[in-house]
């Protein structure tokens, strides 16, 4: 690597909406996001299957694929 062309890698603090914290490595000294792992409804097993199925049903509703017709 060449020198004295790259950023200073330091210690980050990331900050989400929700109140949780965590250090990383970054170029930036602070982070402030909207979502974290901790918060995030994939993550906490909060997603409810019907918003999946939905876009499932979506998908095939697009695309003339229909149930009636498979059987």
């Amino acid at each position: 690597m060449k020198k004295g062309i790259h950023p200073e890698v330091k210690d980050c603090t990331v900050t989400c909406v929700c109140g949780e914290t965590f250090t990383t490595k970054s170029v930036k000294d602070e982070i402030n996001v909207e979502v974290c792992s901790k918060c995030h409804p994939f993550y906490t097993g909060e997603q409810n299957r019907a918003s999946r199925a939905g876009r499932v049903d979506k998908f095939n509703k697009k695309y003339g694929f229909d149930k009636k017709e498979a059987a």
